[in-house]
């Protein structure tokens, strides 16, 4: 099957969805979070950097095309902050990265649950319109998985006086995520990524301590999300491809969690009702390919074998060799490429220049070509 065959996503070559931000756009940012402008002035420059952002995934010859995430200040706050019923204040979290040399820093802070959760508006329908609007491609729409909004928050920042037992709560953002994704459909989207970091994490010994720790079993937890991501998935609108990106952590050069997909498998690729997955396999910390043994029928892998965290371009021939590898755990058909994380999931520093996504980018395509074509 060749490349130019597959006419739905996930695509032959695909991407996770977050791009490196134009310097233009920090500093406009910057300014307006120091109220030295005024939101119009940061909206106008937002559109103007995805539009040309645009250009550059169809430059790169890529078939689905996102507006990298430009207007969140990250991949998971705005989600957060669209809804009624978390805190404006922010706390510290438990879950710390780590790099090569040992040195660590505290994921970013979490509100807390003051009031049932309930979506008043569109979470981000208006960034999809703009997006739809300005390319022929497949406009790919990202949000942050349904699990985040229990996994770093933690049964202490959801009070019982609110919620009084977990279930109700997550009944509730099942309920935000079909009104979100029917909402999306109607506005003419048909490809959702769910950016999963709690499974992924939940493969890693540290972290399933620290949910010990803090009361909760681990085995329950994973129970859990699979039921409320089915509830989401079983009421998707007819047409729209529904994709997990499973995620580690992507700070620039440094992670959360670590170890392979084993421990969860048969949960995450035989019962969750995803199209696909999008799977970080670019380095040792991920495991082997055997995992993939569990994908259920029908389901496609975009195998993240380009580095986002490193500025360093990967060979073809060893990318080529990786597919193959991952080609004795399930058919070749139903393969894709990918980086393996977004290229930035904030406005903080990033290990690379725009060129050299750029570089990657086209990297996938000519890759894809070679072995799908």
């Amino acid at each position: 099957m060749s490349l130019t065959q597959r006419s739905r996503p996930p695509f032959r070559a695909d991407h996770v969805g977050s791009l490196l931000r134009p310097q233009e756009l920090i500093d406009t940012r910057r300014a307006y979070l120091d109220g030295k402008i005024a939101i119009d002035a940061l909206r106008t420059v937002e559109d103007r950097c995805i539009v040309d952002a645009i250009r550059l995934q169809e430059e790169a010859g890529l078939q689905s095309i996102t507006d990298g995430e430009f207007r969140r200040s990250t991949w998971r706050d705005a989600f957060m902050d669209a809804l009624e019923g978390f805190s404006a204040e922010r706390k510290d979290q438990a879950f710390v990265f780590r790099n090569k040399a040992g040195d660590s820093h505290k994921a970013r802070p979490v509100p807390d649950v003051i009031g049932r959760l309930r979506r008043a508006r569109g979470v981000a329908t208006e960034d999809f319109m703009f997006l739809k609007a300005h390319t022929e491609r497949t406009a790919k729409q990202d949000l942050p998985s349904p699990t985040n909004l229990h996994f770093f928050i933690g049964p202490g920042g959801i009070p019982k006086s609110v919620y009084p037992d977990l279930d109700a709560f997550h009944d509730d953002v099942a309920r935000i995520y079909i009104e979100e994704l029917r909402a999306l459909a109607a506005l003419g989207c048909s490809y959702v990524q769910l950016d999963e970091v709690p499974l992924a994490l939940l493969c890693d010994d540290r972290v399933r301590h620290q949910i010990v720790d803090r009361g909760e079993d681990p085995e329950k937890i994973v129970d859990a999300y699979v039921e409320v991501i089915n509830e989401v998935l079983k009421a998707k609108p007819r047409g729209m491809t529904v994709c997990l990106h499973l995620c580690r952590g992507n700070s620039p050069r440094a992670w959360i969690g670590e170890a392979g997909y084993g421990i969860v498998a048969d949960r995450l690729f035989g019962d969750i009702a995803a199209d696909g997955y999008f799977l970080e396999y670019d380095t040792e910390r991920a495991g082997d390919f055997s995992p993939l043994r569990a994908v259920g029928d029908g389901k496609m892998v975009v195998l993240g074998l380009v580095s986002t965290k490193s500025p360093e371009l990967e060979s073809r021939d060893l990318l080529k060799s990786r597919i193959a590898d991952a080609a004795r755990f399930m058919p070749l058909d139903r393969l894709c490429l990918s980086p393996q994380c977004g290229f930035a999931s904030g406005f903080g520093s990033q290990p690379m220049t725009i060129e050299r996504e750029r570089e990657k980018l086209r990297l996938l395509v000519d890759v894809a070509e070679e072995v799908w074509g």
